[in-house]
């Protein structure tokens, strides 16, 4: 484990040490799979937004199938790293913070891929809060939700139970599927899931 000054995941210096010294283990290299299956169905573009992107591939995936996707991040160090290797589609990462980032169009999608898991507990209820403003009824929250009880973390796990009282005062949970493509750090402890806004 390496040697870090910043301890608290809810500063964008935490993140920025990480990404500046290459300890990423969340980091997936490429685009999930469920993640294409669920553009390829979809048949229609979807305004979205990717809330702390990191390296943020899957925004040049979703731009490139003609979505109009942003991505941001509190971390200056991350955008820095997104940006580098986005090429066109570097200008559509935005350093911004979540819970005050006004998107620039009305959202079709929240796409979730280890934002939550990486904030502490006590932040899961406004994450869901701020999920809830931003996404209009018939909307949609879909990606990948960590399940795990270790007191540590990032990244910081959910109970399924836990995650339903989070959601359910706003969302319908209408699928939930394993996910056969995980990277170690999430290996048969994530499920793709779409929730979509009451």
């Amino acid at each position: 484990m390496a040697d870090f000054a910043s301890r608290d995941p809810n500063s964008p210096a935490f993140w920025d040490e990480r990404f500046e010294r290459g300890f990423t283990p969340w980091d997936r290299g490429g685009v999930p799979q469920a993640l294409q299956a669920f553009v390829a169905r979809e048949g229609r573009a979807l305004t979205t937004l990717i809330p702390g992107c990191g390296a943020a591939y899957e925004l040049a995936y979703l731009a490139g199938q003609g979505w109009d996707a942003t991505a941001i991040d509190f971390s200056p160090a991350a955008v820095a790293t997104a940006q580098a290797g986005l090429g066109q589609w570097a200008d559509r990462v935005v350093e911004a913070d979540f819970f005050t980032y006004a998107p620039a169009a009305p959202l079709g999608l929240i796409y979730e891929r280890a934002f939550l898991c990486a904030l502490p507990r006590a932040m899961w209820p406004r994450v869901a809060a701020r999920w809830a403003e931003l996404l209009a009824p018939g909307t949609r929250l879909a990606g990948f939700f960590f399940f795990d009880d270790a007191p540590k973390g990032p990244p910081f796990g959910i109970e399924r139970a836990g995650l339903d009282a989070l959601l359910t005062p706003h969302f319908d949970c209408i699928e939930d599927a394993e996910v056969s493509d995980s990277i170690a750090v999430f290996a048969g402890k994530e499920r793709w899931m779409i929730w979509q806004r009451r």
